[in-house]
């Protein structure tokens, strides 16, 4: 079977596993605690804290050769750091195996955003992400937010921003993120390749001349909690199998009805089933991130 790179995975550290809700009130993530600590009406956890082993393991068993670990959109920029070092830390001991993006909190100044850039990358991390202006508190006019994209350009670092798409229902912790606001950075940043999270909230099929944009990228993080199964082939007809890649937001249980617990072997299937070839599930990833594919 062919290779898989799974692009978009969220892990954390032995300190917020052992206690997640805890750890966020203590350091001041609300807006992390509501979205990753709460438990769905069937009584089942939004997601799981496994550690890196246990995500080897699940990789193993869905045949996911690399995963992309991606950062979560800190309210903190020490948060920030703190993920930023954790993920240089499992990269180095599994290069085979991970890949890793920096997060950083612009508010905290340019000058601080472009030094943890330029640590995290010093440190081996690839890309810029999964980053959210509207829930970390500032837009796409920022200073120091376009000081961070312009680096990344130069650096070939790709950027993943989280996307909401606007005619979703409502959640707990649910942040609004205008589908302009995503085209017009990608206008303004041609030099950055912009991988926007969760099918881009369907960006291209809503808002015309998005599908002229050449840099930007569509990954499909919780589908499943989206969208019907027909999205993969609606989607990648629409777009172009070259322009997305395969994510499945793991830990997050995007089978909330069927599992108890999270796994990446289900959306793999329906993936499959929806035409996704090795292109979706490996080569776009291998092309736009800059990582190997397993021989």
């Amino acid at each position: 079977m062919p290779s898989v790179i799974d692009s978009h995975v969220h892990l954390y550290p032995d300190a917020i596993n052992r206690d997640p809700r805890g750890w966020a009130t203590a350091h001041g993530e609300p807006q992390w605690e509501i979205l990753c600590t709460r438990r769905r009406k069937n009584g089942r956890a939004v997601q799981g804290f496994p550690g890196v082993d246990e995500l080897l393991r699940e990789m193993d068993v869905a045949g996911v050769a690399r995963a992309v670990l991606l950062g979560w959109y800190w309210e903190r920029a020490e948060t920030c750091a703190m993920q930023n070092r954790f993920y240089a830390d499992c990269v180095r001991a599994h290069p085979d195996r991970l890949s890793g993006f920096a997060t950083v909190q612009p508010r905290a100044g340019g000058e601080a955003a472009l030094g943890e850039l330029a640590r995290a990358r010093d440190e081996g991390l690839i890309g810029v992400g999964e980053l959210s202006p509207h829930a970390q508190g500032y837009d796409g006019a920022d200073e120091a937010f376009r000081a961070v994209l312009a680096r990344a350009g130069e650096w070939g670092m790709a950027v993943n921003l989280h996307v909401t798409d606007p005619e979703s229902g409502a959640y707990p912790g649910r942040v609004a993120t205008p589908l302009a606001d995503f085209a017009a950075l990608a206008r303004a940043f041609p030099t950055v390749n912009f991988i926007l999270a969760h099918w881009g909230g369907l960006l291209p099929l809503r808002a015309v001349g998005a599908l002229m944009l050449p840099n930007i990228f569509y990954d499909t993080a919780a589908s499943p909690l989206l969208y019907d199964a027909g999205i993969w082939a609606r989607f990648i007809s629409a777009v172009g199998a070259e322009r997305v890649l395969f994510g499945s937001d793991f830990p997050l249980n995007v089978y909330p009805k069927l599992d108890a617990a999270p796994v990446m072997t289900r959306l793999l299937e329906e993936a499959r089933a929806g035409g996704a070839g090795a292109a979706v599930l490996a080569e776009n990833a291998a092309r736009v991130l800059g990582v190997r594919l397993a021989v």
